[in-house]
């Protein structure tokens, strides 16, 4: 008789979805510190608002086609017209606002850049600095905001993003490694170890 081990995962995660899966093992909480990444989630976790990050994660590479990588001097510069356009892209999600969004969110994250130096510090300094390592067992574990995100939503908000909702902003901050909410028996847990 041979025992078969069943690699686990999080509780959160549609096992059947290799795109999904991929994002998990790969991505998914790993601490980021890179400049344009960061960016990048802020403005597609705006753009999962209301929807599934399932339909996020299968349209992200036309999003970084259209949107100059996510490079924030690049997106800034893009004029109504190109936005506009990009409202009939079917490689996106085609709402309007989330679309121009991207480009307001570009402008305050470069003035958020001249007013604090350096906005990747900025970010994570509403955690400390460090990722926080929670111990999620079920998902019942998996809160959708936190006072973190609220505190980091609200300040956002005032240095002009849109679509930085607090519950937005927790899976972000769940997305670049903020905070590592792996569950406790997941396969990427016990890779710490």
């Amino acid at each position: 008789m041979s025992l078969v081990m069943e690699t686990v995962r999080c509780p959160w995660l549609p096992a059947h979805l290799d795109l999904y899966r991929e994002y998990h093992d790969t991505e998914w909480g790993v601490p980021s510190f890179d400049r344009r990444y960061l960016f990048e989630n802020i403005c597609l976790e705006g753009a999962q608002a209301g929807l599934s990050w399932w339909t996020v994660l299968q349209k992200r590479e036309r999003y970084r086609q259209v949107f100059h990588q996510f490079v924030p001097e690049k997106v800034a510069k893009m004029t109504d017209a190109q936005l506009e356009k990009l409202v009939l892209d079917p490689g996106i999600i085609r709402h309007r606002g989330k679309i121009f969004s991207v480009r307001q969110n570009a402008k305050a994250w470069l003035e958020l850049e001249t007013r604090e130096g350096d906005a990747v510090k900025w970010l994570w300094s509403f955690i400390g600095g460090k990722p926080q390592v929670n111990q999620r067992k079920s998902l019942a574990d998996y809160p959708s905001k936190t006072p973190e995100s609220d505190a980091m939503s609200k300040a956002l908000r005032k240095a002009g993003f849109n679509f930085v909702g607090s519950t937005t902003l927790y899976a972000f901050m769940q997305g670049v490694g903020m905070v590592n909410d792996h569950s406790v028996d997941c396969l990427c847990r016990t890779r710490e170890k």
